[in-house]
């Protein structure tokens, strides 16, 4: 028999609030292992089919699974790292390299145009190309990127300690994310015990059926969107002959992360490689080279917009462009680039839950179908 009193409601308010008290202090003094822990759940997340497909496929239990997948991706990884991290530091290094000729090239195109030919016009303000020090600003140019081309020493001890510091944070992810895999298959009962109060049960067992949906479709959605947006532009920017076109390529891939402002940004970084480039086998001058890198974007980001993410993701998320952008300057300003990526998610997981707890406070179905589900068979 429980003799045990019930909390009666102002009990319960209190030990609510004392304890979202402590969980925001506990996440703000431990705030640098929050990013990780939660790279390790969408890791653990985004292997979990992986990881029951050989499971159901194969006779070998879901622990030997994991296993195995965790293994494959730290060869992977390994051999990715190793190709990519030499590829683009040399691509890197010889575009910072490239930088005193690049803008040498481009001051004596300017310089060497016709003293008559205006440069910039607004209203009766005119600038003719004979009336600036071209010279004075050249040096200017180079003496503020100097600094960085002679501490190319300082760069690269800088570059080796932060690549031993990403290998070990890599290290304690996959290990969190390995524990993480090993208890998702038992999440679901969990949710449906803590919530096993009469009518609840089927309530909690939507609500995270439903968050599975929205950050199924974005995270894995977005990984294949950035392989297909990196292969893209890889190929398109090749095949117009830019320069870096690998680089260009794997920061257009990983832009596609922030919604938005990432493929603008992108796009804007190969525009500005274009046009600072000091030939091109094609023979365009600047301003139409520039155009058509421009113009090749510009269809890589209607394609993804119309057909890719359609496809890929669907209307899981269902949330106003506009919305998605301030998700994303909020999530930025709160978290860094970690809260800019995982903004939409959150966003949508917060509209789910709004959504459902507006609904019980007008005394509505808690979800939209059972309404209509209600609605049809009242008319019948």
């Amino acid at each position: 028999m429980n003799t045990s009193p019930a909390w009666n409601r102002t009990t319960k308010i209190f030990i609510v609030t004392i304890a979202l008290l402590l969980i925001g202090m506990l996440l703000q003094r431990f705030r640098p292992l929050v990013g990780p822990f939660t790279g390790a759940a969408i890791l653990a997340y985004l292997l979990n089919p992986v990881i029951i497909l050989l499971d159901e496929r194969l006779p070998i239990s879901r622990g030997v699974s994991i296993v195995i997948v965790y293994l494959a991706l730290a060869v992977v990884l390994s051999v990715l790292g190793v190709f990519l991290g030499v590829t683009t530091y040399q691509q890197t290094t010889g575009f910072i390299n490239d930088v005193p000729s690049l803008i040498n090239n481009m001051i004596t195109a300017v310089s060497t145009l016709s003293p008559d030919e205006e440069l910039f016009r607004y209203g009766s303000f005119v600038i003719f190309p004979a009336d600036l020090p071209w010279e004075s600003i050249r040096d200017q140019l180079l003496g503020m990127i100097e600094p960085a081309l002679t501490q190319s020493g300082t760069v690269i001890t800088q570059i080796a300690t932060t690549t031993f510091r990403v290998l070990i944070m890599v290290f304690f992810i996959l290990m969190v994310s390995i524990y993480i895999a090993i208890e998702i298959p038992l999440l679901s009962g969990r949710v449906s015990n803590a919530f096993s109060l009469p009518g609840y049960q089927y309530d909690a067992e939507r609500l995270f059926n439903d968050f599975g949906r929205v950050w199924s479709s974005y995270l894995r959605g977005q990984v294949l969107l950035g392989l297909v947006i990196f292969f893209i532009v890889w190929i398109g920017l090749t095949a117009l002959g830019v320069r870096y076109a690998l680089a260009l390529g794997i920061l257009a891939g990983l832009l596609e992360f922030v919604p938005n402002i990432g493929p603008i940004v992108s796009t804007s970084i190969a525009m500005l490689v274009a046009f600072f480039q000091p030939e091109n086998y094609l023979g365009l001058p600047p301003a139409s080279y520039v155009l058509s890198v421009m113009g090749f974007m510009f269809i890589v980001q209607q394609l993804e917009n119309n057909l890719l993410v359609p496809r890929i993701m669907g209307n899981a998320l269902d949330l106003h462009p506009l919305l998605v952008i301030m998700g994303v300057f909020v999530g930025g300003s709160m978290a860094g680039i970690l809260g800019a990526v995982l903004a939409t998610p959150v966003v949508a997981s917060i509209k789910l839950i709004g959504t459902y707890g507006w609904r019980k406070l007008f005394d509505l179905p808690p979800f939209a179908d059972l309404e209509e589900k209600e609605e049809k068979e009242e008319e019948e």
